[in-house]
């Protein structure tokens, strides 16, 4: 019975994404929906986009284990990202009217810097994307082990993601992730209503909660677990502005306010609906105690999947599924999509200069399918967590791209040099920590601080240098 509703969900979405392809006409309609949604759509596919495996899957395990202190890169991060974009980010890059991020920088820093940090982006999205692969695998076997194997759901999912953006780009994206966002919020507050009342109410899951001491947020009052709580929270917080989904999310908007307004709703209700997989999870814990135990040591992200599975009616099954695989298809397809349309914007247009526009429609399309297999490889063979893929896709973005973006934005002084060392230092400074003493000083933020005395350096030595050089107008006698 819920293998044949989620079919049915499944074929919906993809329908729905084809239909959207038929607002496609040129490159700008498939990148960024003509520059035409509204707010509500900017909202939804935001908060679509944020909302993936990792807060329904990958967040809960992790809260059950280490509390809200374990979970500061995402939900805290990663929704706060969202509310810095839409406060000092949406209206600078709005007004610049490009098709990528990519094209901000070869605007602002000129060709080689485009190539660099696009590549850094394209690189970021490999475990983000990957995250979401793995986690459809997961989806379908445990919907019907004897059907699905875990590789198999892993194919599976990837084609059909594949399918809906591959024609509809960006209107297909945004028109599924409303109808996503409904889906979701529907069947999280459902779930939770049947989990409170299998868990003996509210008090007795907050309860649950309080008693594993799982409220408390802030770190140890040592310089050491300071440090790296702040450099956690900084990862994805930051490490997700220079991110082309959120770009395009942007750039799709039909007016600056709904640029900068989009973001900023979208991410408070991340924050918001995060903690609902959380409670749910929590509530695990007075309804199956055992079998959480068992789960706590195998995969804690099979606690959800699980609960559902044993515990509730069909009805609460199907509203469920239809929320975990929302969540995912929503963010697996702006996921996939990005680094498509970066690497075909500011990577291949400069190996293959003076396209059509129907030729570099086609060549997004292309792309879709070249990093979608790539991607599905890599899930195939990684060991590592949602959680930690997710959040290790930022890294490289935080280290490699940030400072560039800010400081091209808010800094006048800022050169092409002092973006190529920024980014340069930042990414040798993470490499070296995290090889040889990633214990003592968080690999990310000695990245990151590396970025800006790079930018600094790059971009002010240079000038001081010649100022020197230069001969006074009226030398004094």
């Amino acid at each position: 019975m819920v293998f044949w509703f989620v079919l049915l969900y499944l074929l919906v979405s993809v329908a729905i994404g084809v239909v959207a392809a038929r607002r496609v006409s040129n490159s700008t309609d498939y990148a960024v929906a003509g520059r035409s949604l509204p707010l509500f759509i900017v909202i939804a596919t935001t908060f679509a986009t944020w909302f993936g495996s990792e807060a329904v899957l990958g967040v809960p395990a992790v809260f059950v284990q280490e509390g809200l202190d374990g979970v500061v890169e995402d939900p805290f991060g990663a929704s706060m990202c969202l509310v810095l974009v839409g406060l000092f980010f949406a209206a600078r890059l709005y007004r610049h009217n490009l098709l990528t991020l990519g094209d901000y920088y070869r605007e602002r820093y000129g060709p080689f810097v485009e190539v660099l940090m696009s590549v850094a982006i394209i690189i970021s999205y490999l475990g983000w994307v990957a995250a979401q692969v793995k986690a459809l695998g997961l989806v379908f076997h445990m919907l019907d082990p004897g059907v699905f194997s875990q590789t198999g759901g892993m194919i599976i999912g990837t084609l059909i993601v594949m399918t809906y953006t591959l024609f509809g780009g960006m209107w297909s994206v945004a028109l599924t992730d409303f109808f996503q966002m409904i889906i979701i919020v529907v069947g999280l507050f459902t779930i939770a209503y049947f989990a409170t009342d299998l868990a003996g109410g509210v008090d007795a899951v907050v309860h649950q909660a309080s008693s594993r001491d799982l409220f408390s947020l802030l770190p140890p009052a040592t310089p050491h677990d300071i440090l790296f709580f702040i450099a956690a929270l900084l990862t994805m917080m930051l490490g997700s502005i220079p991110q082309q989904d959120v770009y395009q999310r942007v750039m799709s908007s039909k007016d600056v306010a709904t640029a900068r307004r989009g973001p900023v709703i979208g991410g408070l209700l991340y924050l918001a609906f995060a903690f609902i997989p959380m409670y749910i999870a929590v509530a695990a814990f007075g309804i199956m105690p055992e079998k959480v135990g068992e789960l706590m040591q195998e995969d804690p992200q099979k606690i959800l999947p699980t609960i559902i599975l044993e515990h509730m009616p069909v009805a609460a099954q199907v509203f469920f599924f239809g929320a975990l695989l929302s969540a995912i298809m929503s963010t697996a397809s702006a996921t996939l999509l990005a680094p498509s349309t970066t690497f075909a914007e500011n990577i291949l247009r400069h190996v293959r200069p003076g396209m059509s526009d129907k030729a570099f429609l086609r060549a997004m399309r292309w792309s879709v399918v070249v990093f979608g297999l790539c991607v599905l490889t890599f899930a195939l063979v990684t060991s590592d967590s949602i959680y930690e893929m997710v959040a290790g896709a930022y890294t490289v973005t935080l280290v490699g791209a940030f400072v560039p973006l800010l400081m091209g934005l808010y800094w006048r002084r800022a050169t092409t040099q002092g973006a190529v060392l920024s980014s340069v230092l930042g990414v040798v400074a993470w490499l070296l920590v995290r090889a040889f003493a990633p214990e003592v000083f968080p690999p990310q933020l000695a990245g990151l601080l590396a970025g800006f005395a790079g930018m600094w350096l790059g971009s002010l030595l240079p000038q001081v240098v010649r100022a020197r050089e230069r001969p006074a107008l009226h030398p004094i006698l």
